[in-house]
């Protein structure tokens, strides 16, 4: 299931940390909340559950393999879905009113709560797991880790997935850099993944191969809904959509039907230690 993928290494071009447009990408995807539950991919069921293993392969759980889950960050539910498909009982939680809209639509058999990470609205210790689809890197894990470790169950796991272009691939590198703006560079304000923590054991990896199919119009779309993508102003954004735009267009497999897009998803998990 897993590659030997790593992350991606600091580009030397890279940016200083800038607090002020770290909160602004954070809180730009709701604008675009439709857009962004139509053209963003899932998570491939084999992370979800490698993530969750933790938690399914415990005695006290194997007699039911629905679990309590929150989602954290939901977003649109692009996650929330596939752990709905699942069949664990999910709870979802977003900040943004748009976003949380879009969800309660597209997964209505989910529990959807208005939250952040580092105010969860559940009660302690009410849930087996904490999943969180490209949306950790936004959290303050100083404030969200402790909330996480308060609403887990002793033995709980909490999961991280990030779906990434696989960049392995020729034509997919070249359009990660053609696809880049101003603002791609600045660097994250942490390390781009779960820290360490007192209250969790250790953080393990994987690496998941994923793919969605695409045509070179919702290619495009995709790109759009990125957080280097919305803060620019009109004219920006459409210049740097222009260029991807193409560039799929000069290549005979990408410019017309469809086609499958390759990805990379890496997941991090770690453990609820006892209290």
């Amino acid at each position: 299931m897993a590659t030997d993928r790593g992350p991606a290494p600091r580009t030397p071009d890279q940016q200083p940390h800038d607090p002020a447009l770290h909160a602004q990408r954070a809180s730009s995807f709701g604008a675009e909340a439709a857009a962004y539950a139509e053209h963003r991919p899932d998570y491939p069921r084999d992370g979800v559950n490698w993530a969750l293993a933790p938690v399914l392969d415990r005695p006290d759980t194997a007699s039911d393999a629905a679990l309590d889950i929150l989602d954290l960050g939901a977003g649109t539910g692009k996650l929330t879905a596939v752990l709905t498909g699942l069949g664990h009982r999910v709870t979802a939680v977003e900040p943004d009113p748009s976003m949380l809209a879009e969800l309660r639509g597209r997964v209505p058999e989910a529990r959807a709560l208005s939250g952040g990470a580092e105010d969860i609205p559940l009660p302690d210790a009410s849930v087996d797991a904490v999943l969180v689809g490209q949306a950790f890197h936004w959290f303050d894990q100083e404030k969200a880790l402790p909330e996480i470790a308060r609403v887990l169950r002793p033995g709980g796991v909490v999961a991280a997935l990030w779906n990434s272009d696989d960049d392995r691939v020729g034509w997919i590198a070249e359009l990660g850099r053609i696809s880049r703006s101003r603002v791609s560079f600045v660097e994250w304000p942490t390390t781009h993944g779960i820290t360490a923590h007192a209250a969790f054991s250790p953080v393990e990896s994987t690496h998941v191969p994923h793919f969605q199919r695409r045509t070179a119009e919702s290619l495009v779309a995709n790109v759009a809904t990125h957080s280097s993508i919305l803060v620019l102003e009109p004219a920006e954004r459409d210049e740097v959509l222009g260029r991807v735009r193409e560039f799929l267009a000069s290549r005979p497999d990408t410019a017309a039907g469809s086609f499958d897009f390759p990805m990379v998803t890496r997941v991090e998990r770690c453990v609820r230690t006892p209290a």
